[in-house]
């Protein structure tokens, strides 16, 4: 029998397990060896070398190209190949990335286990998909700039696409997509200017990521919306924080020059509304069990709190004494962090 191959943490603490339920007498001696035994700590993470280094091999293979077409020989050729008819190119890039959809997919059929070189192989897939409506789009062009069309045109390819093959890579580009989308569409339809309904950018993302989380919430029951819903609720709550973050720092104007004149102190209240969003999410989790809403609220909320400390004491504090009060806030969450640890792990071993 294969024994389980689990790094260092992992190896701890099913050993501290192990030996509360032999204390407790839920195993006896023998069972308890046999478990030890049933798994063994692994030497290198090699899932995690094999995930770098495909990232890194295809960010090198950009590389590669633009040094390529740096060539006089490579110039020289696309120049010629610069009267080519954008539908041609579209139609190219499109067969590419039906190409490399249908390897991918057989790839994974075929070798699952090779993880990130068949998920390199659809990314590439995706590249291609984006060139192929982006010279479509250049084909049908009418000179009005109403380019965000072809945004939610890769709404509906990726996401189509995303389910078909049910992979979650395709579907988080649908959301790219969206986002995107969403941003220019309501900046095509105020003609570029500062606000939308009378919201800036932040404030606009603040309220399509929280119907973003809600649709999760309405979707959740689908039977063909479980393999997506936890990356799309991870995306909504990005949108959402990220927007809140922008939205604390730089309030409701619309340009920087009229933000530039402006107090920081006088947007003390869109710190707070972020805070507040903040510390809903995280006891929202904490009574539904909802780990990815408590991590969220958690760690945003302690970003909102030390991007406002920056803002209000940076330019009016003595560095010495900033730095002090910094460090004495992260050891006294430090050490709450470690009594909460301390008292989950009694918990566990009570029981």
């Amino acid at each position: 029998m294969p024994k389980l191959n689990l790094d260092k943490q992992e190896s701890e603490f099913l050993n501290r397990a192990i030996e509360v339920w032999e204390k407790d007498n839920l195993v006896d001696g023998a069972t308890a060896e046999k478990l030890r035994h049933s798994y063994e700590v692994k030497g290198f993470d090699w899932m995690r070398l094999a995930k770098y280094s495909f990232w890194i091999a295809l960010v090198c293979g950009g590389a590669s190209f633009c040094y390529l077409i740096v060539n006089d020989a490579v110039i020289n050729m696309l120049k010629n190949l610069y009267y080519t008819p954008d539908i041609v190119i579209s139609i190219l890039s499109g067969a590419a990335a039906a190409f490399l959809f249908f390897w991918g997919h057989r790839l994974e059929r075929l070798t699952p286990e090779r993880i990130f070189s068949n998920e390199a192989v659809v990314f590439t897939g995706i590249l291609f998909t984006a060139c192929c409506i982006a010279y479509l789009g250049k084909t049908f062009d009418n000179g009005s700039g109403h380019y965000s069309l072809l945004f939610l045109v890769s709404i509906f390819v990726y996401g189509f696409l995303g389910w078909r093959m049910d992979s979650r890579l395709i579907w988080l580009f649908s959301l790219i997509s969206l986002g995107s989308w969403f941003g220019t569409e309501t900046g095509y339809q105020t003609r570029w200017s500062d606000y939308f309904l009378g919201m800036n950018y932040p404030l606009r993302f603040v309220v399509f990521g929280a119907l973003l989380v809600l649709a999760c919430g309405v979707l959740r029951r689908q039977k063909w919306f479980n393999r997506f819903n936890e990356l799309t609720y991870v995306a909504g709550l990005l949108y959402l924080f990220l927007s809140l973050w922008m939205l604390s720092i730089f309030g409701n104007y619309g340009n920087i020059d009229s933000w530039w004149h402006v107090k920081q102190i006088s947007l003390f209240y869109w710190g707070i509304i972020s805070a507040a969003v903040a510390a809903g999410f995280l006891l929202y989790g904490l009574k539904v069990k909802d780990v990815i809403a408590r991590e969220f609220g958690i760690t945003f909320l302690l970003i909102f709190i030390y991007t406002k400390y920056f803002e209000y004491f940076w330019d009016h504090t003595n560095k010495t004494l900033f730095f002090a009060i910094l460090a004495a806030s992260f050891w006294l969450i430090g050490r709450k962090a470690e009594r909460i640890w301390n008292i989950k792990s009694k918990e566990v071993s009570l029981d």
